[in-house]
């Protein structure tokens, strides 16, 4: 059997359905940039959580989507300023209010990739949600602050009662004492009376 050579553009394909496969499959959202940044494709999490179409996704300047919801200033420095330079970046997180689903804390990985001997490049754009997690974290930080002021509070209540307890022991102790010589004094003086 002959080797069919395989042209640039048929290995593009099979490479693009490929990453349009592994891509639908994450539970994160997840887009899929041209060059000039303007979105290829998007995940159906991207579309659900975002509550956007393919129509008012795709093609679209991706400081476009969204009436503009993603012009982020710091997305555009992420985009425009370090991917150029480093081809990706990971774990950058962005905190914006988004018009249709509320404030959202996201965290960002980028990586272009480049087809070889070809001019095109593509930019992966994962994004988690972890504004359910920045927000337990700020919970788990306000619990731990109450929770040392109770501990302080109730340990200096326990000291007080502690020493409280020391005090009225020592008294007890006092009268012990003073009880044992009473009754030495009086055995010494029934002793003396028999005498």
């Amino acid at each position: 059997m002959k080797n069919k050579k395989i042209s640039a553009d048929e290995l593009w394909s099979v490479a693009w359905t490929f990453v349009r496969t592994v891509v639908d499959t994450l539970r994160e959202p997840f887009l899929i940039l041209d060059k000039d940044l303007r979105v290829i494709s998007a995940n159906r999490i991207f579309y659900k959580v975002f509550q956007v179409t393919e129509k008012e996704t795709e093609g679209k300047l991706v400081y476009k989507l969204g009436n503009g919801q993603w012009n982020i200033p710091k997305l555009k420095i992420l985009l425009e300023d370090i991917i150029p330079k480093n081809n990706f970046f990971e774990g950058f997180m962005v905190d914006h209010d988004f018009p249709r689903i509320g404030f959202k804390i996201m965290v960002l990985n980028a990586r272009r990739v480049y087809a070889p001997l070809e001019s095109r490049s593509i930019l992966l754009l994962a994004m988690e949600d972890a504004t359910r997690q920045k927000h337990l974290e700020k919970q788990l930080k306000e619990f731990t602050k109450k929770l040392t002021k109770e501990v302080a509070k109730r340990t200096e209540e326990l000291e007080i009662r502690v020493n409280e307890l020391e005090r009225i022991n020592k008294v007890m102790i006092g009268r012990e004492i003073k009880m044992i010589e009473l009754k030495q004094k009086i055995k010494k003086l029934k002793k003396s009376c028999k005498s």
